[in-house]
């Protein structure tokens, strides 16, 4: 496993002074080559990976401020500032908290106050009037965030950052692999859990209660986490559509289920989908399942380094056609650390208009799912590009299961 540093009374943190402050160098050289002078970060994801900042508190404007020299500041509401600085390296005269006052108030925005500290901090009148990048696509920051920094620091020429951050996760270090791999043991953890609690008339509620359970506990050597997305159990008719969630009926004899999930490991996650089936499984769906994992396996022969993400979807394509079938979507994205509402990183796609050229230690996740008229199908793997192919995380039936 990786070396784990520790800071006093701090919560452990995962990784090494080194690691965080090569990251921290190499988030400055990308911000140097786009002309930067400064990011304002509000990824939880990113956060953790330039801090090791872990809490649910991204519900309310949360922000750091990374100048391409000189220190860095974190901006919190005034409860949360504190989990900043007991579970990240940051030291606690570079966080600040918001007053409650601020906190979802129509007249104003917590951003303001940020401002202000920005000014107090000499990081404002000083500045050199270069660019400033925004996370203009993340999830955590609002229109109203972005109007009260505009209207606030007029000084600031803010352009968008482009994922920047994320951009700069896709290649993991031989640490954070350590730590996917343990997140792989917690996810087929959770699928074994899938595989058991599923059975004729058996409640879905009650499914998803054991995945979570196995989750969440974990395994002997690594504990488990919460996932960014809850498990998905798209069943019967609706196995025909992803990304649905559970109810209380129960499982029909007969019935297909799609299981998608997700071990995680100190944020970092590892998703896997499995579909089961309650009895003999129809022809068709049969069918589907042997084109599917055909295709997928020969996605997986084709990974290594040099190769393309667009040469990875073209040899899906030609694999499925050959059996008359087609898949619009994309089949796979990069992961890594993930925080609700989604586990893919938001940079590259494994499709034919994405042209990224896979290097050693980029993990993705490789999804092979066909949604069609009232049934369906989807098996994945999580992978990590090799020196000489890939390597799956996990090592769990990659086939259509069946309970009798």
């Amino acid at each position: 496993m990786a070396e784990y540093a520790d800071l006093p009374n701090t919560t452990p943190i995962t990784f090494t002074e080194d690691e965080y402050s090569h990251r921290l160098a190499t988030v400055r050289e990308r911000m140097a080559r786009q002309h930067l002078t400064a990011l304002i970060v509000t990824d939880p994801s990113n956060l953790y990976y330039l801090l090791g900042y872990n809490a649910l508190s991204f519900y309310t404007p949360q922000v750091l401020y990374v100048p391409l020299e000189g220190d860095l500041y974190f901006f919190a509401r005034e409860m949360d500032a504190n989990g900043a600085f007991r579970t990240s390296w940051l030291p606690q005269d570079q966080t600040f908290g918001y007053p409650e006052t601020f906190v979802q108030r129509k007249e104003t925005h917590p951003f303001v106050w940020v401002a202000q500290k920005l000014r107090e901090l000499g990081v404002v009148n000083n500045f050199s009037h270069g660019l400033v990048g925004l996370e203009m696509d993340s999830y955590y920051f609002s229109p109203k965030a972005f109007e009260a920094l505009v209207k606030s620091l007029p000084e600031y020429q803010f352009t968008d950052s482009f994922e920047l951050i994320n951009w700069v996760r896709v290649v993991k270090s031989p640490a954070e692999i350590d730590l996917m791999r343990g997140a792989a043991q917690v996810c087929e953890s959770a699928m074994g859990a899938a595989f058991d609690a599923i059975g004729v008339g058996l409640r879905q509620c009650d499914a998803a209660a054991a995945i979570m359970n196995a989750q969440i506990k974990g395994t002997v050597d690594f504990g488990g986490d919460h996932p960014a997305i809850v498990p998905m159990l798209p069943t019967g008719a609706g196995a025909d559509t992803p990304h649905l969630t559970w109810s209380d009926q129960v499982f029909v004899e007969g019935e297909t289920t799609v299981v998608e999930l997700a071990g995680v490991f100190r944020r970092y996650h590892i998703p896997m989908a499995r579909t089961i089936v309650l009895g003999k499984p129809s022809k068709r769906l049969d069918y589907l399942a042997r084109a599917t994992g055909e295709a997928l396996n020969e996605v997986l022969d084709s990974v290594r380094p040099g190769a393309s993400t667009t040469e990875l979807a073209q040899v899906w394509n030609v694999s499925l056609a050959k059996h008359g079938l087609h898949k619009p979507s994309r089949i796979g994205y990069s992961i890594g650390i993930a925080y609700a509402p989604d586990w893919g990183e938001r940079t590259v796609s494994i499709r034919t208009d994405d042209d990224t050229v896979l290097t050693e230690n980029m993990t993705f996740h490789i999804i092979g799912g066909m949604w069609m008229d009232d049934y369906g199908y989807e098996v994945s793997e999580a992978v990590r590009v090799t020196e000489r192919g890939v390597e799956t995380f996990t090592d769990f039936p990659r086939q259509l299961l069946t309970k009798e």
